[in-house]
C-alpha cells in the first residue's frame, strides 16, 4: 500500500516577479517531500505578454524563458534552464510536476490586422448588437525573437474567432470575427448564452491547423520538460471535444500514469459530471462545488449545517476524479473569483480535504507560505503542517462518518496494518465546544490518543469497547491520533 498523495499549487497571484520562483521550488522541494507533498502544480511556464505576466496572458507557447521577447528573456518565474533544474530536483525528491497550460487565448500580439467583426452583448454572446464593421486588432503573432525554432506556425486573425480591443478607435468590447460564419464554438459552457470567449484573442479550435499545432505543442512540452502531468486552465471555454482529444493524445504520448486535471470553474455539479462524461474521464476536475461550500460555511458560522458540507460536491459523487482544494490563485482576495475561506475555518477546511478517503487534495501556496502584494496575507503553515503529518502517517483505512449534529461533525479512519499507528478521529465544530462519541476499534482499547493539531492539550484513553468521547473547541478542529511512546510518528513540533 502506498502513502497518501498530496498536491501543492506552488504559486499565488502575487508571487514576486523577481525571476526566482523556479529557484524557490528547487530549494523547497526536499522540505515539501518531508511534509508529504509528492506533487506540485506549477504556474504557466510559457512566455507571457510581459516580464510581470503571471503566465495567463500567453504570448509564445514555445518560449519557456529562452528567447528575448516582450522585453525579457526570463518569464516572471525564471529562465528555461532554472525551470529544468527545478524539475530535475523535484524528480530526485520523488515529487511529480504538473504544468499549468493556458490554451484558450493568446495575448501580446506582435502586429495588428484589419478585419471585419460583429460586436455582441457581453451578457448574452449569442446576441449581436452591431452590423459587421472593421476594426484593427492585435492578432498577428510572428515571434521575432524565436523565429521558427521548435515551430514555424504563425498565428493570425483567421485562427481566432473573437477579440476584445479595436486599436484604431481605442475601444474595448467583445467582437466576434465576421468572417467566421459558424460564429462562436457551441461545444463550450452555456453561461452568458455562450462562454467560448473569455479574454484577449480567442483561439478557434474548429480549425484543423489550430488543433494540430496545439497537440504538437503539448507533445513538445512533454518531451522538453519530462513533466508528470498537466493542469488545464479555463476548459469550460474550450471546445470540449478538443479537450478530450488533447488528453488522449498526451496520455498516449507519455503513458497511462500521465496525470491531467482541468479547471472547469462551475459550482453546478451536474455540469461538472456531464463534462467528465464528455471527456471519457480522461481527466480529473477541481471540486469547485466543495470550495464554495467551504466558503459558505466560513461566512455563515454556526448557522451553517456542517452535516451538509459534502452535499452536491464532486468528491461525494466522483471521489476518484475530484481534486479538492480550499483556496487558489483565483479565489484569493482581490482576484477575479474571490471567495476566500475565512481564517477561523481555514484549518477545519483543510482537515475536510486532507483527512478523508475521497479526492486528491491540493494545498495552496498562498495558504502555506502566505500572500504577497499590497495587501499581504500571513502564512498558515503552522496550522496546515499537523494536518499534513496526520495525512501522511494516520489518515488510512475504512472511514466511518458521524455527521449527526449541525454544529459538530466527526469521522474515524480505522488505519491499516501496513502503517503502524495509523488511524485517526477527526472532529470539527462551528458553534460551542463539542464532543462526539466515536468508535476507533476494540483493538485500540487502552491506547492513549492526543490531538495532533495542538488545539487540545489533554489526552484521551480508548475504552474497552473501542469508543471514546472526542472533544473539540468551538470554531476549530481536533485530530486525534495514537500517542506513540518513542514519538516517532508525532509531528516535528511535538518532538522538539
Amino acid at each position: 500500500m502506498k502513502r497518501n498523495h498530496t498536491m501543492m499549487q506552488f504559486f499565488e497571484w502575487h508571487v514576486e516577479a523577481d525571476g526566482a520562483h523556479w529557484k524557490r521550488l528547487a530549494e523547497r522541494a526536499p522540505e515539501l517531500k518531508d511534509k508529504g507533498i509528492d506533487s506540485v502544480w506549477i504556474p504557466p511556464v510559457t512566455k507571457g505578454s510581459s516580464q510581470e505576466d503571471t503566465g495567463y496572458g500567453t504570448y509564445d507557447l514555445y518560449d519557456l524563458g529562452e528567447f528575448d521577447q516582450k522585453g525579457t528573456v526570463r518569464t516572471k518565474y525564471g529562465s528555461k534552464d532554472e525551470l529544468l533544474e527545478a524539475m530535475g530536483i523535484c524528480t530526485q525528491n520523488g515529487i511529480a510536476v504538473y504544468v499549468d497550460l493556458v490554451m484558450n487565448h493568446k495575448a501580446g500580439a506582435d502586429e495588428t490586422e484589419r478585419f471585419q467583426v460583429i460586436e455582441v452583448d457581453p451578457n448574452n454572446r449569442t446576441k449581436d448588437i452591431s452590423k459587421p464593421f472593421e476594426i484593427e486588432g492585435w492578432t498577428k503573432f510572428n515571434f521575432p525573437g524565436r523565429g521558427d525554432k521548435y515551430s514555424a506556425f504563425k498565428w493570425n486573425h483567421t485562427h481566432f474567432n473573437g477579440t476584445d480591443y479595436d486599436a484604431a478607435k481605442d475601444r474595448s468590447g467583445i467582437f466576434r470575427m465576421a468572417s467566421n460564419k459558424e460564429g462562436w464554438d457551441d461545444n463550450v459552457d452555456d453561461e452568458f448564452g455562450n462562454y467560448d470567449y473569455l479574454m484577449f484573442a480567442n483561439i478557434d479550435y474548429r480549425k484543423p491547423e489550430v488543433r494540430e499545432e496545439m497537440i504538437n505543442w503539448g507533445k513538445w512540452l512533454i518531451d522538453t520538460l519530462q513533466c508528470n502531468g498537466f493542469r488545464l486552465d479555463a476548459i469550460k471555454h474550450i471546445n470540449h471535444d478538443f479537450i478530450k482529444q488533447f488528453a488522449k493524445e498526451m496520455i498516449k504520448k507519455r503513458g497511462q500514469d500521465f496525470y491531467i486535471v482541468g479547471e472547469f470553474w462551475k459550482s453546478d455539479l451536474a455540469a461538472c459530471q456531464h463534462f467528465l462524461d464528455t471527456v471519457d474521464y480522461q481527466i480529473d476536475l477541481f471540486d469547485v462545488s466543495l470550495h464554495y461550500k467551504l466558503h459558505e460555511a466560513s461566512l455563515a458560522g454556526k448557522s451553517f449545517d456542517l452535516t451538509t458540507i459534502f452535499n452536491d460536491t464532486l468528491v461525494k459523487t466522483h471521489p476518484t476524479h475530484a481534486v479538492t482544494f480550499v483556496d487558489n490563485h483565483d479565489s484569493q482576495p482581490e482576484e477575479a473569483l474571490e471567495s476566500w475561506i475565512a481564517d477561523w475555518f481555514k484549518q477545519s477546511a483543510y482537515a475536510l480535504i486532507l483527512l478523508r478517503q475521497g479526492g486528491y487534495p491540493c494545498v495552496f501556496y498562498g495558504d502555506y507560505y502566505g500572500i504577497a502584494g499590497e495587501h499581504p496575507v500571513a502564512p498558515k503553515k503552522e496550522a496546515i503542517d499537523p494536518l499534513l503529518a496526520a495525512r501522511y502517517h494516520h489518515a488510512y483505512g475504512d472511514q466511518e462518518d458521524y455527521f449527526d449534529h449541525p454544529n459538530t461533525i466527526g469521522w474515524v479512519r480505522r488505519g491499516v496494518e501496513e502503517f503502524p499507528h495509523s488511524g485517526c478521529a477527526v472532529i470539527i465544530g462551528n458553534g460551542e465546544n463539542g464532543e462526539k462519541r466515536m468508535c476507533v476499534g476494540k483493538e485500540r482499547a487502552g491506547q492513549i490518543w492526543y490531538d495532533i493539531t495542538g488545539n487540545q492539550d489533554q489526552t484521551l484513553k480508548i475504552a474497552e469497547d473501542g469508543y471514546a468521547n472526542f472533544i473539540v473547541k468551538g470554531g476549530s478542529v481536533s485530530v486525534w491520533v495514537e500517542q506513540v511512546p518513542d514519538q516517532e510518528k508525532q509531528p516535528e513540533k511535538e518532538k522538539a
